[in-house]
């Protein structure tokens, strides 16, 4: 976004730091040359609109390309963008047929009632009835991939499997859905199963203001008993930035009518909810906390109750790699009982273990369920996860390191001739910052500081750019915008894919100040 202003004044800056005119020694003759070509074939690209739109949009490569006119060279730069957009536009279409978006759930239930609820004199005569007998009673397997048609239609193609007790089926739906406008889609769906006849259904959704929207789904079920209708419409409107409220009304199996509160931040989840319907009628609040921490821990807590009883859960959630959450969830109710819910959602699958511990309200089961997944959790982490995800960080930095080696070099050889050149500069600067008792940097470093003592064993990585720095100071002020520091004059990259951060400490009006800054972050000393 830099005007033609700003440029001009950057590369006469520049011009006069590197002029090889300036320097007398050979080797630093030689170096101000190369540096001092790069300026100049930087502001020939960046003075030019079309030449600038091409790096803008293509970067270097598109510059290197033979005969470099990507587009037409009498284009303009609006032309230039509306040919890139367009060629974007048919990769997406391209990548668009590719992507099936698969989604799929695994759940297997798991019944350990013998661990808590045993009676032991049926058992007496039983060989092996020492040992609680833990059994899978149920399972289900849903799976389902999208098929893109055209931009605006897609085939969505899905089946699941359950079985619970020795007794089981299964089903088949196929979806067409059409994008119909920027407020709207419709949805066709044909299904068929073993245990229930063909089923057709309709689903529409439309915005009816920016704020307020309506889903309507319509569904004919085909059984041995007759058609069996039924109709489900929502309506939600967002009450603030935050919060959405949603009404509910369904009819045909299961009648009910619900309304529910949803507020959602950056650090909190909460839900109210009340239903009145036959045969369930319930009132549930849910609230869950959302820590900032990198692994984005969150914990959970719900109470529902209703004519089947009431429920209490509570729970956390973690992620445990990049592509993976863990959780698990205490359930204790009446009549249900305890059980423990364990979750793992990896990419857009799902594998989830519900473990039934006791019908009974018992608090060994209730503590067992609480503390025995931590235990196991932390255990894990410790032993097993942190250690994969460190020697997987590892790997991962090495092979950019190869890939960067040459041009890292080639930026340090570069910084360091910047460095030498900007020696005289620097003292003139001194010189004049001194006399005003302006802005003087005492030292500054560059890269990868471990201040933590959980990371005591990491190698410090960085490199000095005290130089470079004092060499940006004008007027007393030393201003960095929101880009990454190892692009600046006189600094390279001494960490490659790791955190860096700039250390400075300067001196102002004859006191010493010292501050730390991320590298992406802006900076503008002195601060006040």
């Amino acid at each position: 976004q830099a005007s033609q202003e700003e440029l001009k004044a950057a590369y006469r800056r520049l011009c006069m730091l590197y002029h090889p005119d300036k320097h007398r020694d050979p080797e630093l003759k030689t170096q101000a040359e190369r540096l001092f070509n790069l300026v100049h074939q930087a502001y020939e690209v960046l003075s030019d609109p079309q030449t600038r739109a091409i790096y803008d949009i293509y970067g270097r490569r598109g510059l290197e390309m033979e005969g470099w006119e990507v587009v037409e060279r009498k284009r303009t730069p609006a032309e230039i963008r509306e040919e890139f957009e367009r060629l974007q536009r048919e990769r997406e279409e391209r990548r668009l047929q590719q992507r099936t978006n698969p989604k799929g759930t695994i759940s297997v239930g798991i019944d350990a009632t013998d661990l808590f609820d045993r009676y032991d004199e049926e058992y007496e005569d039983v060989p092996g009835s020492g040992f609680p007998q833990i059994e899978i009673n149920k399972m289900h397997i849903s799976q389902s991939i999208e098929a893109p048609l055209t931009a605006t239609d897609t085939a969505i193609l899905s089946g699941n499997l359950s079985t619970q007790n020795g007794n089981g089926g299964g089903s088949i739906n196929l979806a067409l859905r059409r994008v119909t406008s920027a407020k709207g889609w419709g949805e066709l769906e044909f299904g068929a199963g073993d245990l229930q006849g063909p089923l057709f259904g309709l689903k529409i959704f439309r915005n009816l203001t920016p704020r307020c929207f309506i889903t309507t789904n319509c569904a004919l079920q085909f059984s041995s008993r007759g058609i069996r209708p039924g109709l489900t419409t929502v309506l939600a409107r967002n009450l603030d930035k935050n919060t959405m409220g949603y009404l509910q009304w369904r009819w045909g199996i299961q009648s009910a009518m619900n309304t529910s509160i949803v507020r959602d931040t950056k650090t909190s989840h909460f839900t109210v909810a009340l239903q009145l319907g036959i045969p369930h009628s319930f009132m549930m609040v849910s609230y869950q906390h959302k820590f900032q921490d990198e692994d984005q821990t969150r914990v959970k807590g719900s109470l529902k109750a209703g004519f089947f009883g009431t429920i209490v859960e509570y729970g956390a959630e973690r992620k445990i790699s990049r592509h993976s959450i863990l959780g698990a969830t205490v359930s204790v109710g009446v009549p249900q009982g305890v059980s423990l819910k364990i979750k793992l959602n990896r990419a857009s699958q799902t594998y989830f273990f519900p473990v039934h511990l006791t019908d009974q309200l018992l608090p060994s089961a209730v503590f067992y369920a609480t503390v025995g997944p931590l235990v196991i959790y932390f255990a894990m982490h410790r032993l097993i996860i942190r250690p994969y995800l460190r020697a997987q960080k590892e790997r991962e930095l090495e092979k950019q390191r190869e890939n960067t080696a040459s041009d890292i070099l080639q930026k340090k050889q570069e910084a360091e001739a910047a460095v030498r050149l900007m020696q005289e500069s620097v003292r003139r600067i001194i010189e004049a910052e001194e006399a005003r008792m302006g802005l003087i940097v005492v030292n500054a470093w560059y890269g990868k500081f471990v201040n933590d003592n959980s990371r005591k064993n990491e190698k410090v990585k960085v490199i000095d750019v005290t130089v470079p720095l004092q060499c940006l100071v004008k007027d007393s002020k030393l201003i960095l915008t929101e880009a990454s520091k190892a692009g600046l004059p006189g600094f390279y990259d001494p960490c490659v894919g790791e955190e860096k951060s700039l250390k400075v400490l300067y001196q102002f009006r004859g006191v010493l100040h010292q501050v730390m800054s991320a590298d992406n972050e802006a900076l503008r000393i002195p601060k006040q």
